[in-house]
């Protein structure tokens, strides 16, 4: 098996399993995922807001805001989906950067 075909599979058995981060903090009654806190439960945690954090944490918006999907209620079954939607367009990005950059490399190289 080529080594690009078991990148592809590890890639989507870590899709599958990211549903995870939602299911394990509700099953332990945890306070949820790890590093998915906002300024004010860093603000509770820690004490203050970092002021990198303050300044530039309102320059991105989450395309699909706490991974919900538009027009689905609230639950762990559609939670999970959106954990899975969101993974999944997030690795077609990034694939599709890395084929352009290779094709660009490519193209420099000559072997195009």
């Amino acid at each position: 098996m080529k080594t690009t075909k078991k990148l592809w599979i590890v890639i989507g058995i870590l899709l599958l399993l990211s549903p995870l981060g939602v299911i394990i903090p509700v099953l332990f009654k945890a306070q949820g995922a790890w590093g998915e806190w906002g300024r004010d439960k860093i603000e509770r945690m820690v004490g203050f807001v970092p002021d990198g954090m303050k300044r530039l944490g309102d320059i991105w918006k989450a395309p699909m805001p706490g991974y919900a999907i538009p027009g689905q209620g609230k639950g762990l079954a559609s939670d999970s989906m959106g954990y899975i939607l969101t993974g999944v367009v997030g690795v077609a990005i990034i694939a599709g950067i890395m084929y352009l950059l290779a094709k660009l490399a490519g193209r420099k190289n000559g072997s195009d």
